[in-house]
C-alpha cells in the first residue's frame, strides 16, 4: 500500500469474485483519484487502516442465495463512509440493511437501456448523465424490495430498481456494471461517486509517483547493489529504468536468452539498454537448457511451470557471478498482486503467473518492486514521464514463457524456427499497415498439424499457421481485430512463400471470453 504522501485521497473496491473488479479500480484512478483493491474477506480493522474516503463493493460469481456466498464484514456499516454497491455489491447491501433480493423471472445479460428517474444534483452519481443511457447488465437476481430509507433512482424494463441511493447514510447501490466500456459513460458515475459524493481531490498521477519511488528507492537502497532480470518489455524495462535513475550503475540487469525469443530480440534488448538507455547489462544465452527441459513436453501448464524453474535456477547462478548484490527488482504490477490475494469464487486458476509468489528460499535477497502498485497502462504513461522511446513503450504484450506457449504441442528448434519466421512476417505486415498502435497484440501460433496443399506442380504436407489478432483496452476482454483483407492475405502469400514447413494460414475469430488471447 503507497503511502498518504504520495497519493493523497484514496477509494478501496472490496472484491467478491468479480471478473471485473480490476476495472472497477482502474476506472478510479483514471479520474486521479487512488484505488486499490482487498478482498472481501478483509478484517475491519484492515479495511478502516487503509484510510479510504469511500468504498466500493464489486460484483461476484456467487448468488446472494447460495450457500457460502460471501458477505460483508461485521460491522462494516459503522464505518460511516460513502458506499457503492454494484451487482452483487448492490444485491449484498439490500440483503444486509432488509431489503428482499430474489431470482430473477429473466435472467439480464448484455446491454440494457437505463431509465434515470431520481434527482439528479451536485450529490448524484447521474450527475452529467442524460435521462436515459446505455448500460451493460449481467445478474441472474435482482431487487425485488429496496432496504427501508432507501429510493429508486432508476430502473430497465427487466430490473425495476436498477438503482438505488440512500443519501443520508451515503448508500449508493447500482445493478449495472459502470466499470467496463460497455456502459459508455460509467466512468462519469464512477467519478461523481469518488470526486462529488467521497470528496476526492483527484491528485494521483504518474509524476508525483515517480519523484517519491525514486527516492524511496533512494532510501531503501543505499548504496546497495541491485540486480534485474529484464526481457525487454515495457514492464522490466521501466523498472530498470526507475531503480537505475534512483541508484545508476549499482543496478545491474541480467538479460537470459532462453531460446523461446522473437526473432533478433536478443541482439535488440541488449543494444537497446546499452546504447538507449545506458544501463549496466549481462546478457547469458541459455537456450540449450531451455530446449532440453521442454523435450517432449506438451501441456501448457507443465511448460509454463518448467520454463519458471529453468529462469529461476540459471538466473541464480548469473547473479552469483556479479556478487555483492543485496536487492533483486522485479516489474511486478497490481493486477499480478491482486491475483494473488484476490477473492477467489467458482473460477478456477486459468494460467500461472510468472512474477508472483515472492523468492525463492536459496536466494538471500530483498525483493524490490517498485511498480506493484501499477496497472499496465499507467506503467506506460509513466516510462513516457521518464522520457523513454514511444515504440518501447507501446510495445504489444509478449508472453513470459515466449514462443513456448505459441507453439501447440512438441517445442524443438525446428519448430521454433518457423514459428520465429512466421512471425516475424506477421508484425512487419501490421506495422507496415499502420495498424501496431490499434491492435493489443499480434502473432502467430504453430499448430500441431499438417494439412496438404499443393506448391508449384508438388503435393505439399506441411505445417498450419494460425495468425491471432486481438482488440482489447487491457488485455482482460478482448476481441478479434477485423483486419483488412489485403493486410490478410499479403501475410498469408508471405508466410507460405518465405517460411519453409508451411502451407496453410488461418485467422483466429475467436474472443475473450470464452477463449483467451494466447492458445496456451
Amino acid at each position: 500500500m503507497l503511502d498518504n504522501t504520495l497519493v493523497g485521497d484514496r477509494i478501496l473496491v472490496l472484491d467478491f469474485g468479480s471478473q471485473y473488479t480490476q476495472l472497477i479500480a482502474r476506472r478510479i484512478r483514471e479520474t486521479g483519484v487512488y484505488c486499490e483493491i482487498y478482498p472481501c474477506t478483509a478484517k475491519l480493522e484492515k479495511i478502516k487502516s487503509f484510510g479510504a474516503k469511500g468504498i466500493i463493493l464489486s460484483g461476484s460469481p456467487f448468488s446472494v442465495h447460495q450457500k457460502g456466498a460471501p458477505g460483508l464484514p461485521k460491522g462494516f456499516f459503522s464505518l460511516g463512509l460513502p458506499v457503492l454497491g454494484i451487482c452483487y455489491g448492490m444485491q449484498i447491501i439490500t440483503k444486509t440493511l432488509g431489503g428482499i433480493v430474489a431470482r430473477s423471472a429473466k435472467r439480464e445479460y448484455g446491454g440494457a437501456l437505463l431509465k434515470i428517474i431520481g434527482p439528479i444534483d451536485s450529490q448524484s452519481f447521474f450527475r452529467d448523465l442524460a435521462d436515459v443511457e446505455n448500460v451493460w447488465m449481467s445478474h441472474g437476481d435482482r431487487i425485488e424490495k429496496i432496504p427501508a430509507g432507501f429510493e429508486v433512482v432508476a430502473t430497465t424494463d427487466n430490473s425495476p430498481a436498477a438503482a438505488m441511493q440512500n443519501v443520508e447514510r451515503k448508500i449508493y447501490a447500482l445493478q449495472f456494471h459502470p466499470e467496463v466500456v460497455h456502459t459508455p459513460n460509467g466512468k462519469i458515475i464512477l467519478s461523481n461517486f469518488a470526486k462529488n459524493i467521497c470528496g476526492c481531490a483527484g491528485t494521483w498521477n504518474m509524476k508525483s509517483f515517480l519523484s517519491t519511488e525514486v527516492e524511496k528507492i533512494k532510501e531503501s537502497v543505499g548504496k546497495d547493489r541491485v540486480i534485474l532480470g529484464i526481457s525487454g518489455g515495457v514492464d522490466s524495462t521501466v523498472c530498470a529504468a526507475i531503480v537505475h535513475k534512483a541508484i545508476g550503475d549499482n543496478l545491474t540487469c541480467l538479460f537470459i536468452d532462453n531460446g523461446l525469443l522473437r526473432k533478433d530480440e536478443s541482439k535488440k534488448v541488449l543494444e537497446s539498454f546499452r546504447k538507449k538507455l545506458h544501463i549496466k547489462v549481462k546478457g547469458k544465452d541459455a537456450s540449450a537448457v531451455f530446449l532440453k527441459a521442454l523435450k517432449g513436453v506438451k501441456d501448457p501448464e507443465r511448460k509454463r511451470k518448467i520454463i519458471g524453474a529453468e529462469f529461476v535456477r540459471v538466473f541464480q547462478a548469473e547473479a552469483k557471478k556479479i556478487g555483492g548484490v543485496k536487492y533483486l527488482a522485479q516489474g511486478t504490477l497490481y493486477p499480478d498482486v491482486i491475483e494473488s490475494t484476490s477473492f477467489r469464487g467458482p473460477s478456477a486458476v486459468i494460467k500461472s503467473h510468472h512474477n508472483v509468489g515472492g523468492l525463492p528460499k536459496t536466494m538471500k535477497l530483498k525483493l524490490l518492486e517498485p511498480l506493484r502498485e501499477l496497472f499496465k497502462d499507467e506503467v506506460r504513461v509513466l516510462g513516457l514521464e521518464m522520457g523513454l522511446d514511444e515504440d518501447l513503450i507501446h510495445r504489444q504484450p509478449f508472453p513470459g514463457p515466449g514462443l513456448a506457449i505459441r507453439i501447440i504441442g512438441d517445442v524443438t528448434s525446428e519448430r521454433l524456427a518457423i514459428l520465429r519466421e512466421a512471425d516475424d512476417i506477421v508484425v512487419g505486415e501490421i506495422k507496415a499497415a499502420g495498424l501496431y498502435r490499434q491492435v493489443w497484440q499480434s502473432f502467430a501460433v504453430l499448430l500441431p498439424v499438417k494439412s496438404v496443399g499443393v506448391m508449384g506442380d508438388e503435393r505439399t504436407y506441411e505445417n498450419a499457421v494460425a495468425v491471432r489478432a486481438v482488440t482489447s483496452k487491457d488485455g482482460m476482454t478482448a476481441d478479434w481485430a477485423r483486419l483488412p483483407e489485403d493486410v490478410l492475405a499479403r501475410m498469408a502469400n508471405r508466410i507460405i512463400n518465405e517460411v519453409k514447413g508451411v502451407n496453410r494460414v488461418v485467422y483466429d475469430i475467436s474472443s475473450k471470453p470464452p477463449g483467451t488471447i494466447e492458445w496456451e
